[in-house]
């Protein structure tokens, strides 16, 4: 595997069900050549409606809401109709990559979808990093594995990623922080020694 090929993408993946739902869901992709691979855990909405419906849309946003909003059951966001596939995309992002499934390597537990691009779009400038965005989205990652990881190092995670909370975060950040925090002192409610099942599995 190159550089390229290791090179994780975090994005928003939305897929359309064929009988017409749509779902929407963070996502790491990654790129090999022209082909964009997105592999998601069994069980998993977006990998039923890609297979099913053959596209899907990757939205690149900084909006980090949308990324702690789809973990914590908010996924009510605003869509715009694709140009070339029937999936739609969202309609507040920098950039859109819009894929027909081209090839499955199947796996029980986390198949490779391999996509073609067939029309990218960029809506508005990327106006630069802020460390509270990384942080929310490392926090997302965090949160969708929370049945996987050792409690004291969720804990410890969360320390170091506080810090650029409370350094650099606007409003979006502190809410979608803000979230992902709920969610993760739910989990310490309903049982201190264990987590629920992980938030990836309807990616």
């Amino acid at each position: 595997m190159n550089a390229t090929e290791a090179l994780i993408q975090e994005v928003i993946v939305t897929t359309r069900h064929p009988a017409g739902r749509v779902h929407i869901a963070p996502m790491g992709i990654r790129r090999h050549g022209e082909t964009i691979v997105i592999a998601p855990f069994r069980p998993s909405v977006t990998l039923d409606n890609l297979v099913a419906s053959g596209c899907a849309v990757v939205n690149y946003t900084d909006d980090v809401r949308v990324f702690a909003g789809c973990l914590t059951g908010r996924r009510d966001w605003p869509l715009a109709a694709a140009a070339r596939v029937p999936a739609p995309r969202l309609a507040e992002v920098l950039a859109h990559t819009e894929l027909e499934l081209e090839q499955i390597e199947d796996d029980p537990v986390r198949p490779r979808l391999l996509c073609r691009p067939v029309f990218e779009a960029t809506h508005r400038p990327f106006q630069g990093f802020n460390r509270a965005q990384a942080a929310v989205v490392e926090l997302a990652i965090l949160v969708s594995r929370l049945d996987r990881l050792p409690a004291g190092k969720i804990a410890a995670e969360i320390d170091y990623l506080r810090i650029a909370i409370e350094k650099t975060a606007g409003p979006r950040e502190q809410a979608a922080w803000n979230w992902l925090m709920e969610r993760v002192a739910g989990v310490r409610v309903r049982d201190p020694n264990s987590a629920p099942s992980s938030a990836s599995a309807d990616r």
